[in-house]
């Protein structure tokens, strides 16, 4: 079992959790959310926005793992707001093309700070969609 890191993702604090992790070529992502590499929210604000900044922490973790958004083959959505899921799924449509991975979108009462509307976890296999 190996953890990836990518500098562009601010990596999780010492003895927590592990942001992405890669075994026998399936890789783990979770907890991805808007914070930026200073612990802050990103953006706007809004479910899009954030929806659009985490898929692109997936993104830099899915690639330094060698692999491609294509290669997620489930996600799971966590959202504080579950009447905006049209601006999750509109963000969603800017990093997957083709047969769309299996997605599961549940509403909570909260995520691990009041600004964060979306966290999403991803699990695939590198090279899954050659």
């Amino acid at each position: 079992m190996k953890s990836i890191h990518a500098p562009e993702v601010k990596p999780a604090p010492p003895q927590t959790w592990t942001n992405c992790k890669v075994h026998n070529g399936q890789f783990f992502i979770s907890g991805m959310t808007a914070h930026d590499l200073a612990g802050g929210v990103e953006g706007d604000g809004s479910m899009y926005d954030q929806s659009r900044r985490t898929f692109q922490k997936i993104r830099h973790l899915v690639e330094a793992c060698g692999a491609t958004m294509d290669d997620i083959i489930q996600l799971n959505v966590f959202v504080t707001r579950i009447e905006e899921r049209q601006e999750v799924w509109r963000a969603r449509k800017e990093f997957f093309t083709g047969d769309f991975p299996c997605c599961t979108l549940v509403e909570v009462t909260g995520l691990a700070t009041p600004a964060l509307k979306v966290e999403i976890n991803a699990t695939g296999f590198i090279g899954g969609r050659a």
